[in-house]
């Protein structure tokens, strides 16, 4: 299921991350791939131990992680410190699949869900998109800065060749409580017309057992 989430940061926090990220210490992007990845990724990512990522992890995964879109399609359990990214002309990422488990030894977690937060306008840059392979052939997606996309960690993906300008992202995962992409997607689909019908009908019988079944159905298929 590919979710796109508009205005994940407003136009002031876009400018406080870009006003952060404009001096900051980039290292090649390969140092962060795994044994596979590594062959195919060019780019650069701010330095681990840059003391910058306190300041943007505040204001980039406070807005994602509180956003009410990001909560209900991914059911969040354990988040991911999110990688930084700038693609220079020529530099790309192709086709990979993300590790199944990140992390350090004493915190792993398992990748459900990948999140590309776009972090600066389209037209600053061409090519660039992220290209996920879906059931329906190839999906390119480019979104606004401040907008975010997630997608599946087990699919293939790619990101097109920056052509001309920079491209500025913050990719994180997420282990969900609900393993399962399929089972996520029906939470997802019923939490949108629960939403729907309980503004419109909030006292309606048939309402209240809709939502019952939502909540038993996170309660049949969460793993904590």
């Amino acid at each position: 299921m590919l979710v796109s989430i508009p205005e994940v940061l407003s136009k002031q926090q876009l400018k406080s991350v870009r006003e952060l990220l404009e001096n900051a210490d980039y290292v090649d992007g390969r140092l962060s791939a795994g044994k596979t990845a590594r062959k195919v990724k060019k780019n650069h990512e701010l330095a681990t131990d840059s003391k910058l990522h306190g300041q943007l992890n505040n204001i980039v995964m406070n807005s994602l992680f509180n956003h009410p879109v990001y909560q209900a399609a991914v059911l969040p359990h354990r988040l991911a410190t999110p990688f930084y990214a700038r693609y220079e002309p020529g530099e790309a990422y192709g086709q990979h699949v993300d590790d199944p488990v990140m992390g350090p030894i004493q915190g792993r977690y398992r990748t459900d869900v990948s999140t590309t937060l776009f972090l600066n306008e389209p037209d600053e840059y061409a090519g660039g998109e992220i290209v996920i392979q879906s059931q329906i052939g190839e999906q390119k997606i480019k979104l606004s800065a401040g907008s975010a996309i997630t997608y599946p960690s087990g699919s293939l993906h790619k990101v097109a060749e920056v052509t001309k300008g920079t491209r500025l992202v913050a990719v994180t995962w997420a282990q969900s409580l609900v393993r399962d992409a399929e089972k996520r997607e029906l939470l997802f689909n019923l939490h949108k017309t629960r939403e729907a019908l309980q503004k419109k009908y909030p006292d309606d019988d048939e309402v209240v057992k809709i939502d019952h079944t939502y909540i038993n159905l996170m309660r049949m298929w969460a793993e904590i």
